[in-house]
C-alpha cells in the first residue's frame, strides 16, 4: 500500500490534473484483476480493471473491448484542461462497439475516417486480445490525421491479427485540431501549475497511463508495452519518446512516416520562433474570428461556451495550410514541460529515452514543397545545391513535379527518419530503419511516384484488402504477411528478425543498412538514397549530432 501511495502522489506532481489522489487509491483498492479467460454466460469476455466491470466481444477466439474512457470526457470547464480521471461505474459496461472518435470536420479522401459520429466526449480507447492471455506483450496504436483528422475506429486499425499473433492491441484517441493543441493568454493564467497547450499530447500520455495500471487485467504485461504511429501518431511515437511525463509507460516504439526532425514543431507557447507567431497569439486570432475578443477570464469562459464544431471550424487536413485555418490554428508547440525542446536540440544533446527503434517512411512519402523551377528547388539546399542537382537529376531529365514530390518526400519524412535513427543508435540501442516501396499491383496506375503516404499501414495490419476499394492480389498478402510478422516480432522482443524472415540489420551510421519491403520482397541493404539524403541532411540542418 504505501508504495501504490508514493507511485500515485509521484504521478500526481509530475502530471497536475491527472491524478486526484484519493480517488484514484479508492479505485485501485476497489479493482480486482480476473483472469483473461474468465467469461460472462459462457461466452463473453469480462474483465474487472479499476473503473468496474467490462464485458467485450468473442469473434473466431478473439476478444475485443471497445469504447473504454480511459479519461474523464473533457467538456465544458474541462475543455482545455489536462485530462482528468475517468468516472467509476455499477454493474457491468458494455463494451462492445467504439467510443465517440473526436471532434473533426471530416476530409473527403481520408483512408480512416470516423466510424461513430465525433464527439467532444471521445478520449476512449480499445483493447484486442487472444481468448486465452497471460502476460503477453502489449501494442498501442496512435492513428495519424495531421493532428485534425483520424479516428481509432477505422477498419484499417483493426487489431484482431496482432490478437491472433499473441499481442493485446490497444487503439485510442486524442483531442484533435483546436481542442488538442491551443493556447490562450486566459489558459496560461488559469490552473498555473498545469502543463498547457498540448492536450492531444497529453491524452496519449493518460492512455498511456491507463494501459500501465489496467492492462494486466486483459493478460497483458505492463512491462512490455510498445507504442506504434504513423504520420501525425509516428510524430507523436518521437515526441514521447522525448517527453519526462512518459517515462516508464513503454519499452520500445514504432514511429511510421513521423518524420524525426523539427518541421512539425513551428510554434512555442508564449513566444515567437524561428519567425512564427506564438501559440497564444494564434489562440487569440481564433477567439477573434468568432467574435471574441480579450485575453483574460471572461474571453475563456466564452471560447469555452462555443459549440463543439465553432471550436472546429473548417480545420482538417485540406484547409490547414490556407486562409483562416492556417492563421488560427497551431501544430504541437513547445510547451516547456509536455515538449521540453526540439527534436534536433534532443538528440544533439543525446537526452531521449534509450529504448529499441523502428522507424522508416514510404518510397513516396508525404511532401510539403514546392518550386516554381529545378533552379528553385535546388536553391533549398543552400551549400549542397550541387551535391543535390548531382543526386536528383544529374542529367537534367528528371520532370519538375517528379523532382519536387522526391525532395519534398526526403526533405519532411526519409531524412529525417534517418537521422532520428542515426541519433538513437549513436546511443547504443538497437534501431531498425525501413523503407517501404511496395504498390499492390491494383495501384500502380494511381500511384506513379511510388509507395505513398500511409500505404504501409494496411500491410502492418494485414488489412490490405480493405484499403482503396480492396484490390488485392496474392503478392499483397505475401508483403502484408511479412511486413506484419516482424512489426510482431519487435513488440515481442524488440528484435524485428524471426524464422522464414530476410534478415534485418540493426542501423548504424556507418553502414547506413536499412531494410527495403519493396517489389520482390523484403530486402536489407546499403541506402540507396544515401547521396539525396545527404545532400538534404545538410539543407535541413540535421548533419550535427
Amino acid at each position: 500500500m504505501a508504495e501504490l501511495i508514493e507511485q500515485y502522489n509521484s504521478r500526481a506532481t509530475n502530471f497536475p490534473g491527472l491524478m486526484a489522489i484519493g480517488l484514484a487509491l479508492c479505485m485501485i483498492l476497489s479493482a480486482s484483476v480476473t483472469s483473461a479467460s474468465e467469461q460472462k454466460n459462457g461466452a463473453e469476455p469480462t474483465v474487472s480493471i479499476a473503473q468496474g466491470m467490462l464485458t467485450g466481444v468473442n469473434n473466431d477466439h478473439i476478444d475485443s473491448f471497445k469504447g473504454i474512457p480511459y479519461a474523464a470526457a473533457p467538456i465544458g470547464d474541462l475543455r482545455w484542461r489536462p485530462p482528468q480521471l475517468p468516472q467509476t461505474w455499477s454493474g457491468i459496461r458494455d463494451a462492445n462497439r467504439f467510443g465517440h472518435d473526436c471532434t473533426q470536420m471530416p476530409v473527403s479522401w481520408d483512408d480512416t475516417p470516423p466510424t461513430t459520429q465525433p464527439s467532444e466526449d471521445c478520449l476512449y480507447l480499445n483493447v484486442w486480445r487472444p481468448h486465452t492471455a497471460a502476460r503477453l506483450p502489449v501494442l498501442v496504436w496512435i492513428h495519424g490525421g495531421g493532428f485534425v483528422n483520424g479516428a481509432s475506429s477505422a477498419a484499417l486499425y483493426d487489431g484482431a491479427h496482432f490478437a491472433k499473433d499473441g499481442i493485446i492491441f490497444v487503439s485510442i484517441n486524442y483531442r484533435l485540431g483546436r481542442f488538442g493543441f491551443f493556447a490562450h493568454p486566459a489558459l496560461m493564467a488559469e490552473h498555473p501549475n498545469e502543463p498547457k497547450g498540448n492536450y492531444g499530447y497529453m491524452d496519449q500520455i493518460a492512455a498511456l497511463r491507463w494501459v500501465h495500471d489496467n492492462i494486466a487485467a486483459f493478460g497483458g504485461n505492463p512491462d512490455q508495452v510498445t507504442i506504434m504511429g504513423e504520420s501525425a501518431g509516428g510524430a507523436s511515437v518521437l515526441m514521447l519518446l522525448n517527453a519526462p511525463g512518459a517515462r516508464g509507460l513503454f519499452a520500445r516504439a514504432i514511429a511510421q512516416s513521423g518524420g524525426g526532425s523539427d518541421f512539425s514543431l513551428n510554434e512555442r507557447i508564449s513566444e515567437v520562433a524561428a519567425g512564427k507567431a506564438a501559440a497564444e497569439e494564434v489562440g487569440i486570432a481564433f477567439a477573434k474570428s468568432v467574435g471574441i475578443e480579450g485575453r483574460g477570464a471572461q474571453a475563456l469562459r466564452a471560447l469555452r461556451k462555443l459549440n463543439a464544431m465553432k471550436v472546429a471550424g473548417d480545420l482538417n487536413m485540406e484547409t490547414m495550410f490556407t486562409g483562416k485555418e492556417f492563421t488560427t490554428y497551431t501544430d504541437p508547440m513547445i510547451d516547456g514541460k509536455i515538449v521540453t525542446s526540439s527534436l534536433l536540440d534532443i538528440y544533439a544533446k543525446r537526452l531521449q529515452a534509450r529504448l529499441p527503434l523502428l522507424i522508416g517512411a514510404t518510397g513516396a512519402d508525404i511532401s510539403f514543397f514546392s518550386a516554381r523551377s529545378k533552379d528553385d528547388a535546388f536553391s533549398a539546399f543552400g551549400p549542397a545545391q550541387a551535391a543535390a542537382r548531382k543526386a536528383y537529376d544529374v542529367d537534367g531529365s528528371v520532370p519538375l513535379e517528379q523532382l519536387i514530390a522526391k525532395i519534398g518526400a526526403d526533405r519532411y519524412m526519409v531524412e529525417p527518419a534517418r537521422h532520428a535513427a542515426r541519433a538513437f543508435a549513436a546511443t547504443g540501442v538497437a534501431v531498425y530503419e525501413y523503407r517501404f516501396t511496395y504498390v499492390p499491383p491494383g495501384l500502380k496506375a494511381t500511384s506513379p511516384n511510388g509507395a505513398g503516404h500511409f500505404s504501409d499501414v494496411p500491410f502492418v495490419f494485414e488489412t490490405q484488402n480493405l484499403f482503396k476499394g480492396g484490390q488485392t492480389s496474392p503478392g499483397d498478402a505475401a508483403v502484408a504477411a511479412q511486413i506484419h510478422a516482424y512489426w510482431v516480432n519487435f513488440t515481442k522482443s524488440g528484435d524485428p528478425n524471426g524464422p522464414g524472415l530476410v534478415q534485418w540489420p540493426r542501423y548504424s551510421a556507418d553502414r547506413d543498412e536499412l531494410l527495403e519491403i519493396g517489389e520482390n520482397g523484403p530486402k536489407a541493404m546499403a541506402d540507396p538514397w544515401k547521396e539525396r539524403l545527404d545532400a538534404v541532411m545538410v539543407s535541413n540542418g540535421s548533419n550535427e549530432l
